[in-house]
């Protein structure tokens, strides 16, 4: 069925409630692929709480788009098969705890129409709350509908994406991905078989399954807090990025990355297959 404009605009789901404990917080970390040095310490910190030395369990912070994991506004009645995802935004309103029972309001922002053949642009919030009602990060994802354009909506009024400086990049990091990954990230919630079924894989015109973007948007989240953000969670505001091409498991994801005053610009490439899998990255530290 074709999309209904006016009833996707006015999907909203208020109050959603939802619980994680240090489990969640760790498999998150070890699904973007931390802990890969069983004496980093640093990294350690978010995948193991410590025993004969206690500290606290650090989060990291794009563990906020799955806190709430199934959080949305309503059934939008896409072509799943067809449906990937275009860019996630979120504002970090204060560091997540290790351990929560949270809320989760969503409603639709946009709708944009690319025309018949070309897809549909969906833009949908979601904002999560702590149990004072104290908000926790603001959530904005674009989903990308391939199989769903030529609905008669609007074309144009798409944010504009942000721009990475035009010099060298100040920082280079190689981020390895385990071939196994996109099996062990998607116990964090997301079961699209695209990206664990290799028939599922291919119908969606894959040659085998891909990585999650959310996974490729955490790592990109890691590659931060490992140069400019001292692998302190509570500096990041704001951590912005763009698909553009799908990471397969067992591939190295390269960022590169600007720092201009309290704003880190990023882009990811795959350079064995000359790709760029991330554009128009954006972190605010504060």
């Amino acid at each position: 069925m074709p999309i209904n404009y006016e009833q996707l605009m006015a999907l909203k789901n208020l109050g959603q409630k939802y619980a994680y404990t240090d489990r969640e917080v760790m498999l998150y970390a070890y699904g973007i692929g931390m802990g890969a040095d069983p004496m980093d310490e640093k990294e350690l910190a978010f995948v193991n709480e410590g025993t004969l030395t206690p500290r606290p369990l650090k989060v990291v912070p794009t563990f906020a788009s799955v806190a709430a994991w199934g959080a949305g506004p309503g059934e939008m009645n896409l072509n799943r098969v067809m449906v990937v995802d275009g860019e996630r935004d979120i504002t970090f309103h204060k560091p997540l705890p290790g351990a929560a029972h949270i809320t989760a309001d969503s409603t639709v922002l946009d709708v944009f129409d690319k025309g018949k053949d070309k897809g549909a642009v969906i833009r949908h919030q979601t904002v999560l709350r702590d149990e004072k009602g104290e908000k926790l990060a603001t959530l904005v994802a674009s989903r990308f509908a391939r199989g769903d354009g030529g609905f008669g909506g609007p074309s144009e009024g798409q944010p504009e994406p942000h721009k990475v400086p035009s010099r060298a990049p100040d920082k280079i990091v190689d981020i390895s991905t385990r071939p196994d990954q996109a099996l062990v990230y998607r116990l964090c919630g997301d079961r699209n078989p695209l990206h664990s079924d290799p028939e599922f894989a291919k119908k969606a015109g894959f040659p085998k399954p891909i990585l999650h973007g959310m996974c490729t948007y955490g790592i990109t989240c890691r590659g931060v807090l490992q140069t400019y953000a001292d692998y302190d969670s509570s500096a990041f505001k704001q951590h912005v990025a763009r698909f553009s091409s799908p990471v397969y498991p067992g591939e190295t994801v390269t960022m590169e990355l600007w720092k201009d005053g309290n704003v880190v610009s990023f882009e990811a490439k795959v350079k064995a297959r000359n790709v760029t899998v991330i554009k128009s990255g954006k972190t605010v530290l504060g």
